[in-house]
């Protein structure tokens, strides 16, 4: 092995000793947790934040005039702040709070679509879409009668780009595609993809849960026009996510939800709002989760994403290569370039059995459809078995993987 590469490998090694959920036992076996697409663990300084805050800084935020609350309310905007440097956004003000990637996506689909779209208007997806970036658009076609196309991808789980092109027409309103398959590992192009829309002078929505764990974003240099995330899968707190826009649209939104902190004047003639961002964040937020999304970014920073990125990968060639070799066993999505997400079937053996013998050698992994049931079906399967990475990874934990999938393979035989 590369000496650079096992300098690497030693210094991720010890990583996973800033994970407390870690350090134990999973059925009498140590963990190993390959579950990551769904939720990653949360190191120590992301507990110690939450709690620090809880103990020490804890106080409603933007309306108290004493120092208690103040310092609440400054935690809170640092945090803004982090996120705006994280995803290189422009400013603070087009970082908007909200519980997740789930709700920054129906927050657009109704200030947005709702608002200004009308019957025949057509929003245009991807197979590789999660049900959070399917169901918003299918209630919005309910509402007021859009029309949802969808780019079809190829057998490796890429998306077919000449297709895409010639489903943008003069009444394409929004292109929202992901940014990373969590089913799957493909990163679309979405700078290709942005550039494609905004040709056609078509705003686009990405989402980037799956993108912002796992690789530099950058979203003025991809140029898209809103990105979302969500903080657990970025080693943060649940319940707490971001949504990203550009100013023109984000000024011209009208509130999602109305109440308390979003307003500038209240009478029961006429309301007026507070100006963005807070015009989105109606009532008392999760400001620890924001707190604990801030401690989140800042580890990851520390440890570089660049750097995470090259480790992932280096673990990802290692597990394919290794699950290649097992006999009836089929890797579904092959898209060149992915992130470390191995989705497979094993044959003659359910992929719920398969977790349920993983399950019982320690190791965690998702089976079934991984909300995104298009997408299985255009692959024609019901569920996979998925094997998602985290920073705190390694071999041994591939190994372990295969080996248990042989056991299962001898078990069902």
């Amino acid at each position: 092995m590369h000496l650079s590469i096992l300098k690497k490998l030693i210094h991720f090694a010890d990583l996973r000793n800033d994970f407390p959920a870690l350090q134990q036992k999973n059925r009498g076996m140590p963990l190993i947790y390959l579950d990551s697409a769904a939720s990653a663990q949360k190191p120590q300084a992301v507990i110690d934040a939450i709690t620090h805050f809880y103990s020490h800084d804890y106080a409603n935020i933007h309306r108290g005039i004493y120092e208690l609350s103040e310092r609440a309310t400054q935690c809170y905007e640092n945090a803004r702040e982090c996120v705006k440097q994280y995803i290189n956004a422009e400013t603070a003000a087009q970082i908007i709070f909200v519980r997740g990637t789930t709700e920054a996506i129906n927050l657009i689909a109704q200030s947005y679509g709702r608002n200004q779209w009308q019957a025949g208007d057509e929003i245009i997806l991807s197979t590789l879409e999660h049900h959070s970036n399917i169901v918003p658009w299918s209630l919005l076609r309910e509402q007021i009668g859009v029309v949802l196309k969808v780019i079809p991808i190829a057998d490796t789980g890429e998306l077919d780009l000449d297709a895409y092109q010639q489903l943008i027409t003069s009444r394409t309103k929004l292109v929202a595609v992901t940014h990373v398959s969590n089913a799957l590992g493909t990163i679309t192009p979405v700078k290709e993809i942005t550039a494609i829309a905004h040709a056609h002078g078509v705003p686009v929505l990405l989402d980037g849960a799956q993108a912002a764990p796992h690789m530099p974003v950058d979203v003025q240099a991809i140029d898209c026009d809103f990105y979302t995330f969500s903080g657990h899968k970025l080693y943060g707190p649940t319940g707490i996510g971001v949504l990203y826009g550009k100013k023109r649209f984000l000024d011209q939104l009208s509130p999602y939800q109305g109440g308390g902190d979003m307003i500038e004047t209240v009478s029961f003639s006429e309301v007026t709002f507070a100006p963005t961002p807070q015009k989105f964040e109606a009532g008392t937020p999760h400001i620890a989760g924001v707190v604990g999304l801030a401690a989140a970014i800042q580890y990851v920073e520390q440890v570089g994403i660049e750097n995470i990125f090259a480790h992932e990968q280096h673990l990802l060639r290692y597990a394919e290569s290794k699950l290649m070799t097992i006999s009836g066993l089929r890797l579904m999505g092959t898209a060149k370039p992915k992130v470390g997400v191995m989705s497979f079937v094993l044959e003659d053996v359910h992929p719920h059995d398969l977790g349920t013998v993983l399950d019982h050698e320690g190791i965690a992994i998702r089976a079934g459809h991984h909300c995104a049931m298009p997408l299985m079906e255009r692959l024609g399967v019901p569920a996979t078995v998925r094997a998602s990475l985290g920073l705190y990874n390694n071999e041994a934990d591939i190994d372990a993987l295969v080996e248990a999938i042989y056991l299962a393979k001898r078990f069902f035989a």
